[in-house]
């Protein structure tokens, strides 16, 4: 049985279905586009000069663009048995001050590049854990980016910042608004006693809610709550009472990822017990349960696994189709292009991506040669800049203007993609989507499988599977994804 779900708008644009029997038929791997072509294509024959080359053919076409920034802070105190990013368990924290250092010489050297063409729109700090870093330390960091770059005034800017509720005090937090912070994003995860410390991650209610609370005592205009669902010792009791206690604390915006259990990739999952594990179908019930609760509490589905309040940035722009996919999930700028810095971080200019080097040494080594730590990245071909508007336009919009698409590109849509709208009709058939003339049109039912319809035009995706079915049995396997719902 599906389930119709709404938020308290009422607007049709803001309606998702939860079909259990449809998501369990057509749940499989796949990525998450917050890039396409994925990072999974990214290549080692890009390096410093074709990012250069990037930035010159935005110069070129003059004028100021906005700028979006993202910083990598990859320490953090403890380890969380779920996490898969890219880390540094330590307390010594004399690794964060050397890592300041060369951070600070890649922001120089990105300023420079840019100096004159871009106006800082959006902020990201990321880790780790960014409130590894003491005040002090933030507030150096903070000072050099406002030295180097121009930012956008406070209420026109969206400067956001991850922390962990276990590492702030209520005085930290007014430390980071008045550092420039204006949104916050907290990991909760889950609020249960035994989940917590089946992912050593203890964190009581009472101290996450306090750190909110002081959030909007300093003014932040938006908060986040991070939540996943697939952990150990998770049930459907337990999701009822921490999705009570998180409508409760009232977050602008909500995330609420599936856990990918796959320990083969990631030692520290290795610590988490198969037997503590839900099964399939108590994470697909948890789920819908998740979608039923928060859309009931007035929450608007954004798309994949974002919910935020209708007044929230993040919905007005998804209203007004300025919604945007980038690689911290969905934004409100679509037109801007995106610096990251620190280890392992990606960057997005132009037809480019280029991701920098994964480990500290590596990061360390190429700055010391006076270059960007770039260590592989792509150039978008033509075929790679269509499919690239065609995904963002299906993940943030649920649906595609086949006229607008013909007017920006010379192409005739059916004759280009006619296998893909072969792909495409087996999965209207299940519900999922409409094809008109003019349109495609994501139903309220393929929403939540918006990853399987975008993988139709996953060209680079199609070509991977294709060899990994030709190649021997023995052959390195192909990157598993997640599961797309």
């Amino acid at each position: 049985m599906s389930t119709l779900l709404s938020n308290t708008s009422g607007e049709l644009d803001a309606v998702v279905e939860f079909d259990p029997v449809i998501i369990g038929k057509m749940s499989q791997s796949g990525p998450r586009y917050t890039s396409y072509p994925t990072a999974d294509r990214f290549h080692a024959n890009f390096g410093y000069g074709n990012f250069l080359e990037a930035v010159a053919a935005l110069r070129m076409r003059g004028g100021r663009r906005p700028l979006s920034v993202y910083v990598h802070v990859p320490f953090c105190d403890t380890l969380c048995y779920y996490c898969a990013c890219n880390k540094i368990i330590t307390k010594d924290r004399s690794k964060a001050v050397t890592y300041l250092s060369y951070l600070k010489q890649e922001i120089a050297m990105q300023a420079k590049l840019f100096a004159g063409m871009n106006q800082i729109e959006q902020l990201h700090f990321g880790g780790g854990t960014p409130t590894y870093l003491s005040e002090k330390q933030m507030d150096e960091l903070m000072t050099h980016l406002r030295q180097h770059f121009e930012f956008a005034p406070d209420a026109d800017g969206e400067y956001s910042i991850e922390i962990d509720p276990r590492t702030v005090s209520r005085e930290r937090v007014f430390s980071l608004r008045a550092q420039g912070f204006n949104r916050i994003s907290l990991g909760v995860q889950d609020f249960d006693a035994d989940v917590q410390k089946a992912v050593n991650r203890i964190q009581p209610e009472a101290e996450t809610v306090a750190v909110m609370q002081a959030a909007r005592d300093a003014g932040f205009r938006s908060i986040s709550i991070d939540l996943i669902y697939g952990l150990p010792k998770q049930n459907m009791e337990t999701m009822t009472e921490t999705l009570r206690k998180v409508i409760n604390a009232s977050p602008d915006r909500i995330a609420l990822y599936h856990y990918a259990h796959m320990p083969h990739l990631f030692k520290p999952q290795r610590r988490i017990l198969d037997a503590d594990m839900p099964d399939s179908s108590t994470k697909l019930a948890m789920l819908g349960l998740c979608i039923a609760r928060l859309t009931a509490a007035g929450y608007v589905y954004i798309g994949m696994d974002h919910f935020a309040k209708p007044t929230d940035d993040l919905a007005v722009a998804q209203r007004q189709g300025r919604l945007h996919r980038n690689f911290q999930g969905y934004s409100t700028r679509a037109e801007a292009d995106l610096i990251a810095c620190g280890v392992s971080a990606i960057s997005s200019v132009g037809a480019v991506y280029s991701q920098n080097e994964k480990t500290l040494d590596a990061y360390y080594e190429k700055l010391d040669e006076g270059v960007l730590p770039i260590a592989r990245g792509i150039k978008l071909e033509t075929d790679d800049m269509l499919r690239r508007i065609i995904i963002q336009m299906l993940m943030c919009n649920f649906e595609l203007s086949i006229a607008t698409i013909e007017q920006s590109h010379p192409v005739i849509f059916r004759s280009y993609f006619a296998s893909e709208l072969e792909k495409l009709r087996e999965l209207a058939r299940d519900g999922l989507l409409i094809i008109e003339e003019d349109w495609l049109t994501v139903t309220p039912k393929g929403r939540l499988l918006i990853r399987n319809i975008c993988m139709v035009f996953d060209r680079h995706l199609a070509e991977a599977r294709a060899r990994a079915a030709l190649a021997p049995a023995d052959a390195p396997q192909p990157l598993r994804y997640s599961k797309t719902v």
